[in-house]
């Protein structure tokens, strides 16, 4: 989220107004930073990046993704392939398999030789996918997921609001102790207490999703009267 998601200022659903004409803005907009932080991955035990150099990628609809100059990749443990794309926006992209330690990464890294001339000035730096490298850290913090969006917050308040929740007219949950979580982009969510769910209408389910800036959340179903609401919750 941040920027160029959801509701955020550059993103598809901005609730915000301007005071110019949004219709200028490109259905791709990019927006290229520095960023202060120090930032490595890992793969089979060799570290494959690390970089105080590192720059951030924003794109309309895209989230933000790390480039780093080719001279603080480990480039010996990089195999160029003849893997390509093009992205309208950028140009064509070429692509490196890594091979670190007793690990292969198959065309894990991109970078774009020539971009376009209206590109940011994204000529040798290289990219990773975040999910083919073993371990991320920014600084000496391990973190998980996608790189984290210095225009992204959440916040976690206690509220004294009243919520209800119900399937079908069954009472799921009810507290005038929820904690109210403000994310950027991203609708509110409450959380509510487990005293104040009815737990018996719960039962645990293995979908696991990945949030950099909350963790690994878990899933439960919902059963109310022969009805079945899979990761409800």
């Amino acid at each position: 989220m941040g920027l160029a998601l959801g509701a955020g200022p550059f993103g598809p659903q901005r609730a915000g107004t301007f005071n110019f004409d949004t219709s200028v803005l490109q259905p791709h907009t990019l927006y290229f930073e520095d960023s202060p932080k120090r930032v490595r991955a890992e793969l089979g035990g060799e570290t494959v990046v690390d970089s105080r150099r590192v720059k951030i990628l924003h794109e309309t609809g895209h989230l933000p993704v790390y480039y780093f100059p080719h001279e603080d990749a480990r480039m010996d443990l990089l195999q160029p392939t003849e893997h390509t794309s093009h992205c309208p926006f950028k140009g064509d992209a070429a692509y490196w398999t890594v091979r670190a330690g007793d690990k292969v990464a198959e065309n894990a890294v991109w970078g774009y030789p020539t971009p376009i001339e209206s590109a940011p000035p994204i000529a040798g730096y290289l990219a990773f996918y975040a999910d083919r490298m073993d371990a991320w850290y920014e600084e000496d913090e391990r973190t998980i997921g996608h790189p984290h969006d210095p225009y992204h917050r959440v916040d976690v308040l206690q509220s004294s609001r009243h919520v209800r929740v119900t399937l079908d007219g069954t009472v799921l949950a009810e507290s005038d102790r929820p904690k109210m979580l403000f994310e950027t982009s991203l609708p509110p969510r409450y959380y509510l207490p487990f005293e104040d769910v009815r737990s018996d209408a719960l039962s645990l389910s293995e979908t696991k999703t990945t949030c950099p800036y909350k963790g690994i959340a878990s899933y439960w179903s919902v059963a109310v009267d022969g009805r079945t609401v899979e990761d409800a919750v």
